[in-house]
């Protein structure tokens, strides 16, 4: 199996296969890309060059991005072409497994033995895909973001016959294209989309509701939560918010809604172990000295003025401009 990845295809180049291949191009990897035709692709080519030189002009990739891509980024007539001799098979088909399980056929039919494939699929378990693939050992989902130029983080999942070796080989590479990984067990939707999707569904039950509008529930998200989720995950900010407090909001949020919000047996076993957070010095995230919860305190005043800063620098979004918006329903 191949112990480290100095060359790399991705089969299907549209939008996100087209932007995964961006990175590691513009990282120095020579990147071919192939999809349905050779037309296709070519396309895709010249659409990924044209993006790369707006994206450096406009400041949003660095100096010689340009250079870079279009000497490390080329194109195979067909995907036999493209995988017959890379080191790593990203595969970006649509998220349809008939579709998926032809292109993996074809993929590890015609790689190399020891290359690595990975698949780009948001939801779809490893084990329902690797039933299409020769050699299943080198078979693991690598999962980017929208958009994938930019958005730093991958999902890594294993499934029952992958190598486990072959798990840090994928995150060099990754690292090296600059982006940070997590590998995470093979279930549907991993961990992105099932919290995403809980997120989607709750937020739609609260406007089905009658409780805000769809607008309201987006400024709240995205001004409040959401703001600090762009530097801590939910358990930190558990922690620094209180265990015990969280605790006691669950006890309401069970009493109006049911079993669906009864208390988490993680949460309520913390703190009966008195582990309260940050405020106690111990929390989920691991325990914390005095200058550690100090050190907190101050990066997360700096982070957070920061991001202020920088939401009024890029003012709103096109879709956030005021407009009128529907009152919301409530009951005489």
């Amino acid at each position: 199996m191949t112990r480290k990845i100095q060359s790399i295809a991705v089969v299907g180049a549209g939008y996100m296969g087209g932007g995964i291949a961006q990175s590691p191009a513009d990282a120095g990897f020579p990147v071919v890309i192939a999809d349905v035709s050779a037309e296709v692709a070519r396309a895709s080519l010249e659409r990924l060059l044209q993006e790369t030189a707006d994206f450096e002009r406009d400041g949003l990739f660095r100096p010689g991005a340009a250079e870079r891509v279009a000497r490390n980024l080329s194109v195979a007539d067909t995907i036999e072409e493209a995988v017959r001799d890379v080191d790593f098979v990203e595969e970006a088909v649509p998220e349809v497994p008939e579709i998926k399980h032809a292109v993996l056929a074809r993929i590890s039919a015609a790689a190399r033995p020891d290359a690595i494939i990975g698949s780009n699929t948001s939801t779809l378990p490893v084990q329902v895909l690797d039933v299409a693939v020769a050699g299943p050992e080198r078979f693991l989902t690598v999962h980017w973001s929208n958009p994938a130029p930019f958005v730093p983080g991958i999902e890594i999942v294993a499934g029952r016959h992958t190598d486990g070796a072959i798990v840090p080989v994928v995150q060099e590479m990754l690292e090296a294209a600059g982006r940070s990984s997590a590998q995470v067990a093979d279930a549907p939707g991993f961990v992105l989309n099932r919290l995403q999707y809980v997120l989607l569904k709750e937020a739609m039950s609260i406007v089905e509701e009658g409780i805000a509008t769809i607008e309201d529930v987006d400024t709240i998200v995205r001004s409040t939560f959401g703001f600090r989720l762009a530097f801590f995950g939910p358990f930190a900010i558990a922690d620094m918010a209180g265990l015990d407090v969280y605790a006691n909001c669950f006890t309401t949020f069970e009493e109006a809604y049911g079993e669906r919000f009864a208390t988490p047996k993680l949460l309520a076993d913390a703190v009966a172990a008195g582990r309260h957070g940050v405020k106690n010095g111990a929390g989920l995230t691991g325990d914390f000295s005095e200058e550690q919860r100090r050190d907190l305190v101050a990066y997360r005043s700096r982070a957070y003025s920061s991001l202020v800063q920088l939401v009024r620098e890029l003012g709103p979004s096109p879709i956030q401009q005021p407009a009128a918006r529907p009152a919301v329903a409530t009951e005489a």
